[in-house]
């Protein structure tokens, strides 16, 4: 009798303990799928989210941001999840592009390697403009600070472009970098400094300068910046593209017979504004730019070329023209002449279109 009631309380025993072991094993079991199911990407959409991280941001902190963001179904577990990966000192501050559907390691990923949101600034420097238009536009724009931007192209320092060495040390020349500021649509990160900016510009002078051109410079017994120079006068003076190459041979007529270029353009410049009409007093300015009152190639450039201007330059038109003057008639063209003669002729004729 007490045989048979120790066996009952043994088998009762041993099916409590039965049940405690599959209700440990279930226990382990439900936990297990829970932590594998909060572990999951969340349901795949096709737009991104942003979420900012700043600095000093924990982990625990990281993981709810991304929560509350819909990118994460648990932040807790994601935070325990970084920590057993080891990487939690390795996560980087910034602004991410997250897309829900992204698994853990996929985040974790992209923060480890800092691919932060990177926000673009636009500008458009058009060509024609000099180094302070392009300075006021760009400080106008929030972009720069003018005095920094014109310190850095006077005085910073630009090894990766060999040109800018052989840029002549001139005291009397206007801004050292002038006419290598490739006029260009340009996309350059938030932020960007001004050093940043020019080397943007330097590179893309750089890019469309062809290495070929340095030879057929020396057929013309110019250098590249005597070319630059050339070639901002041509922007400056010619509207129209299919005449820059024409008005390019005139000047190169004149730099032969060692005539002054008498182009109106440097002499703007000089005066620092654009004149409807120049005066006899301004062409008498005492400057080295006044290229009615110095013969030759002013001491550097007035503004940066574009492509046409550049290739005109490097490949003019052979002609015996001395002279043009725009024609008035809305074309934006111009007549040209050979003798002083016809260009007075022509010059005439251009006001009698204009009405004056």
């Amino acid at each position: 009798m007490e045989t048979r009631e120790r066996r009952r309380r043994g088998g009762r025993l041993l099916r409590l303990l039965l049940l405690f072991v599959l209700l440990v094993v279930l226990a382990a079991g439900g936990t297990g799928y829970y932590i594998y199911d909060q572990l999951q990407p969340v349901e795949a959409q096709g737009e991104s989210k942003n979420v900012l991280i700043p600095t000093g941001t924990s982990v625990r902190q990281i993981g709810q941001l991304l929560e509350e963001a819909g990118l994460v179904r648990n932040g807790e577990l994601f935070s325990y999840y970084v920590r057993y990966k080891g990487v939690a000192p390795q996560l980087k501050a910034g602004e991410y592009a997250f897309t829900p559907g992204m698994s853990h390691d996929e985040i974790i990923q992209n923060m480890v390697e800092g691919n932060v949101v990177v926000r673009a600034t636009r500008f458009t420097i058009p060509e024609g403009w000099n180094v302070e238009q392009i300075a006021e536009h760009l400080a106008s724009e929030g972009i720069v600070d003018k005095d920094a931007f014109l310190h850095e192209v006077n005085h910073g320092s630009f090894p990766e472009f060999p040109f800018v060495a052989e840029i002549p040390q001139d005291e009397q020349r206007s801004n050292r970098l002038e006419g290598y500021l490739f006029p260009e649509t340009y996309e350059v990160k938030e932020g960007a400094s001004e050093r940043e900016i020019i080397e943007r510009m330097l590179a893309q002078f750089q890019k469309e300068w062809q290495e070929e051109w340095n030879e057929q410079l020396k057929q013309h017994n110019l250098t590249m910046d005597q070319a630059v120079t050339l070639a901002s006068i041509v922007e400056r003076e010619v509207a129209v593209d299919k005449e820059r190459a024409k008005v390019a041979g005139v000047y190169y007529n004149r730099i032969r017979e060692n005539w002054p270029l008498q182009a109106d353009a440097t002499v703007q410049f000089l005066l620092g504004k654009q004149k409807e009409r120049l005066t006899y007093d301004d062409l008498k300015v005492d400057s080295p730019y006044n290229t009615y009152a110095n013969p030759g190639l002013p001491p550097g450039p007035i503004a940066n070329p574009g492509r046409e201007s550049l290739a005109a330059v490097i490949n003019p038109e052979v002609h015996d023209y001395f002279f043009y003057v725009t024609k008035k008639d809305g074309t934006q063209e111009h007549y040209f002449s050979r003798t002083l003669q016809e260009h007075n002729a022509n010059d005439a004729k251009s006001r009698q279109n204009g009405g004056g």
